[in-house]
């Protein structure tokens, strides 16, 4: 009994240890060399991602990050239901860096004590756009600065997620305009 307790406490640790890149067979996500958060926080347009439940209905989407003095970001993400006139939605929520070398690895909490990975993996040097993903891949999202984006521009950020491991195939874009 003794010697099945160790085992399972065991695999228990190991379980904990494995990484979900690893865990899934997924290669290392990669993100971008450093994120320059006084640039990154401010609003931003979705201009595409993977269909969520939690996202059901939404157009005219737009995340809004502002700094807070302990140095973690607010998060305040809204949408129109149904359409770009629809009634607004929104959630609040808290980001934190989780890699401090690159700033580029973030945790978000719409609902604390949960957390769900937010990495950058794709920016664009002006700051003009971005591709946040996470490890599992299940999660993804085009952001950009302005509600359109230049397809030059969508197409590298579609390249950068697909090169990250993602199928880009169930990546749909976001209505802002009727």
């Amino acid at each position: 009994m003794k010697t099945l307790a160790l085992m399972l406490l065991g695999l228990a640790f190991a379980a904990c240890a494995t990484t979900t890149t690893a865990r899934l067979h997924l290669p290392e996500l990669q993100t971008v060399p450093h994120v320059d958060l006084g640039r990154y926080v401010g609003t931003w347009y979705e201009i595409a991602n993977f269909p969520q439940s939690f996202q059901r209905g939404c157009t005219a989407t737009t995340a809004t990050y502002t700094a807070r003095r302990d140095g973690d970001i607010d998060v305040l993400n809204r949408c129109r239901d149904g359409s770009p006139d629809g009634p607004e939605r929104s959630a609040r929520g808290r980001a934190r860096v989780v890699d401090r070398t690159t700033n580029a690895k973030l945790e978000v909490s719409f609902f604390r004590p949960f957390w769900g990975d937010y990495w950058v993996i794709g920016l664009s040097p002006d700051y003009h756009w971005a591709v946040v993903g996470e490890p599992s891949r299940k999660y993804l999202w085009i952001l950009a600065r302005t509600p359109q984006l230049q397809a030059s521009a969508f197409e590298q950020a579609i390249e950068i997620a697909r090169s990250n491991g993602y199928d880009v195939g169930p990546v749909i874009r976001t209505t802002h305009t009727r």
